[in-house]
């Protein structure tokens, strides 16, 4: 039996390479020409000819049963990809059950939650990074000058992307509000928790406020400009935000509305108009719903075939079929690495790898080492709210990177993170302040140059 530790050694990084990381959180590559004419989805390929174990990847299977049967979710979509190729693409238990059953297939459309910030809101942003519109380094109040006051000039793109800004998790979800501009006066109002790049707090605040610099950069909103700049051009059909009354169908349900105002500390009574309509094709994320389903940080929904061509478009570097950025790649921020956030990662995939989860039961994760992808969707919140896959999504990426049998990959992968980590630091000048550069070039903490220190969460999160 192989070694899942032999094909996936833990790497020891360099001092300036771990700040890299906690600072930058990895590619984002960018798609920027003509929309795709031919179809997009990946193929699918024998498991074998990749280097893949289908035997051990048919373990995935028991794994998702066991949670469906013990209600931890209604169903899932799984999908994994090498090389690729496509090696695993399975459909499981039911797209909804209430109020009646419907099979899950694997063409359903999933309300993909905080997946949002670095499908749509991260990548507009590195996009709009490319073209020499912004740069990291900018204060937040440039293209906001309504936030000023208490420190929030220290506000950088960078600590919005990293949640480094000192903003809340959330607005307080028990004052009441509706609208896309009501949101934004009060993200003008909020007041800071901590000084700007002082801790790591993940926050929903953080990504509706790049939304809005990606609407007032552009002109578009961030609904328009990623679907111009990223997910037509790559083809990306089933991908967007407030999907089309047509594809009702094939989107699966989260709650009940009475469930979403549960969240608000609202309990609507049982004669309320619309609290026993059920979100389906309606973001299922309070806050996006109230700035009617367009926001930085949820209100995207996709397919694992769309996401798997995104997936992909970064493991080639920025390109897909044709597609490829400006500048070739890029790096961006907003991933996930090695935080209590990161469970989804598994037991095998290195560091060097990435990806990020949404609340409503979604994840993804990309190994560029062995040029491997994981992408998990369910509902886990239908019909209740009560579902978990926290543990389920970690355990289905340590299946699919336990599968692969290729040896020679691991100094194939040794050399590639060398080289990664290499690119990265020589790179950081494009997108940070020159100080910054030379900090994590001579291995000086760059979070202490900005007197700061990040600390992770304390828990795992669906989110």
């Amino acid at each position: 039996m192989t070694n899942p530790h032999l094909i996936f050694p833990r790497f020891t990084l360099t001092k300036s390479a771990k700040h890299c990381v906690a600072v930058l959180l990895l590619a984002l590559a960018l798609p920027t020409i003509a929309p795709a004419t031919k179809p997009a989805a990946l193929k699918k390929g024998n498991p074998a000819s990749v280097a893949v174990s289908a035997e051990k990847l048919a373990s995935i299977d028991g794994a998702v049963e066991r949670e469906i049967q013990q209600h931890h979710l209604p169903g899932a979509v799984v999908l994994v990809a090498r090389r690729g190729q496509v090696v695993w693409r399975k459909a499981y238990g039911a797209r909804a059950i209430e109020p009646s059953r419907e099979a899950m297939t694997t063409d359903t459309i999933f309300d993909v939650a905080s997946l949002t910030k670095i499908v749509a809101t991260a990548t507009s942003i590195m996009i709009l990074v490319e073209r020499g519109k912004i740069r990291l380094s900018d204060p937040l109040s440039n293209y906001i000058p309504e936030i000023t006051g208490q420190g929030k000039e220290r506000i950088t793109l960078e600590l919005l992307l990293t949640h480094r800004s000192g903003y809340a998790p959330d607005f307080d979800l028990k004052d009441r509000w509706t609208g896309y501009d009501e949101a934004i006066k009060r993200l003008v109002r909020e007041p800071l928790r901590n000084p700007p790049g002082a801790r790591f707090v993940y926050s929903d605040i953080n990504y509706i406020a790049l939304g809005e610099v990606v609407h007032r950069v552009s002109g578009l909103t961030l609904d328009q400009f990623a679907r111009r700049n990223i997910f037509v051009p790559l083809g990306m059909r089933d991908t967007g935000f407030r999907p089309n009354a047509k594809l009702r169908r094939r989107i699966a349900p989260t709650e009940k509305r009475r469930g979403q105002l549960s969240y608000l500390g609202d309990k609507p009574k049982e004669s309320e108009p619309g609290a026993d309509k059920w979100l389906r094709g309606e973001v299922h994320d309070p806050t996006s719903y109230r700035m009617n389903g367009v926001a930085g940080h949820a209100g995207l929904f996709s397919t694992a075939d769309d996401l798997a061509i995104y997936c992909q478009m970064i493991l080639n570097g920025g390109q897909y079929r044709g597609l490829v950025s400006e500048g070739g790649w890029t790096r961006g921020l907003g991933w996930d690495i090695n935080t209590s956030f990161s469970t989804n990662r598994g037991d095998f995939f290195p560091l060097g790898s990435f990806g990020h989860t949404g609340f409503t039961g979604t994840s993804l994760w990309i190994d560029p080492a062995s040029q491997m992808f994981v992408i998990f969707l369910s509902n886990r919140v239908h019909p209740d709210g009560k579902g978990d896959v926290a543990s389920l999504r970690g355990r289905v990426a340590s299946i699919a990177a336990a599968a692969v049998t290729d040896l020679a990959m691991v100094a194939r992968a040794q050399l590639e993170l060398k080289q990664y980590y290499e690119r990265l630091i020589s790179d950081l000048g494009r997108f940070i302040s020159r100080d910054q550069a030379f900090a994590m070039s001579s291995g000086t903490p760059v979070l202490n140059v900005a007197n700061a220190t990040v600390l992770t969460g304390k828990t795992a999160s669906n989110n």
